[in-house]
């Protein structure tokens, strides 16, 4: 009976071990994703900061300026764009940006999901809640000209009235321990009372003409906002599955280490039982010569 706890001790033990090697390689390669997305997000930053810098301009230096991206109106549909990851074994990283886009949602009464990621998209279609687009259900194959493409089609779709406002649904990457959840309203866009009362002049002259530059930035800075939550997102998501497979890993090793204290425990205990089976066999041989002589 010992022996056969003892093999069923070893083969818990080389599974252990295979799940072990599974999660430690799972969480370098996310380590090493993770660098990259850093990367992108940091490389990306110059370039959209000079987009919100010249808006900020052209809102500054035109006290009379108007532009129908600021237009807030009731009538329409509300477009949520939500991040979420194509695979889980990610910790709370597609729970968590589901239940806050459900929230959402919940309060708005005609709501439009465009999903970015295969989670975002199950989670649509399991909970009924009505799809822009499906095309782009993979996160992973989302490049910056198709985040530039969707801010176009959105951008044009406010302005014609189909849509009253755009959000876009993401996780913040704080750091390698802490991503947070949140969301950040597009269209139609919010302006600081400070940037439009201060009226200095910027010494910049755009032509044709302040408006029209404006106008045609707006959907570059949304492609913009949109691929930089895109790279946070995916920089969460990979920090996450990281930390989930650290601790998956050292859970792994907790439990090798159990089952090895056990594995030792029973092959004593049957070391033993077979010491005192030999010397109770001897002791009965013993006797039963002394009786016989």
């Amino acid at each position: 009976m010992a022996g056969v706890s003892t093999k069923e001790i070893k083969n818990r033990i080389r599974s252990m071990e295979s799940t072990r090697q599974i999660t430690k390689a799972m969480e370098m390669v996310a380590a090493s994703k993770l660098r990259h997305c850093q990367a992108q997000v940091q490389n990306s930053r110059p370039y959209f900061e000079i987009l919100r810098s010249t808006i900020e301009d052209i809102i500054r230096t035109n006290r009379d300026f108007s532009s129908p991206f600021f237009a807030s109106r009731s009538e329409g549909k509300t477009v949520f764009i939500v991040i979420a990851g194509d695979r889980g074994l990610a910790g709370g990283y597609n729970s968590n940006v589901l239940k806050l886009v459900q929230a959402k949602i919940d309060s708005c009464p005609e709501a439009l999901v465009l999903p970015i990621g295969k989670r975002a998209l199950d989670y649509c279609v399991g909970h009924r809640i009505p799809v822009l687009t499906e095309t782009y259900a993979e996160a992973a194959g989302v490049s910056i000209g198709d985040c530039f493409s969707i801010a176009k089609q959105l951008s044009c779709g406010f302005l014609n009235g189909e849509y009253n406002g755009i959000q876009i649904a993401y996780t913040n990457f704080v750091s390698m321990l802490s991503q947070t959840p949140d969301t950040m309203q597009l269209l139609p866009l919010t302006c600081d009372e400070a940037v439009r009362k201060n009226g200095a002049e910027s010494g910049i002259l755009y032509e044709p003409s302040g408006e029209e530059v404006f106008a045609s930035i707006v959907p570059e800075y949304l492609g913009g906002v949109l691929y930089g939550t895109l790279c946070e997102s995916r920089a969460s998501e990979q920090a996450a599955r990281r930390s989930a497979m650290d601790s998956a890993t050292q859970n792994a090793e907790d439990m090798i280490a159990d089952l090895s204290l056990k594995f030792n425990r029973a092959r004593q205990a049957a070391i033993t039982q077979e010491i005192t089976e030999v010397s109770a066999g001897e002791r009965a041989q013993r006797s039963k010569k002394e009786k016989e002589g």
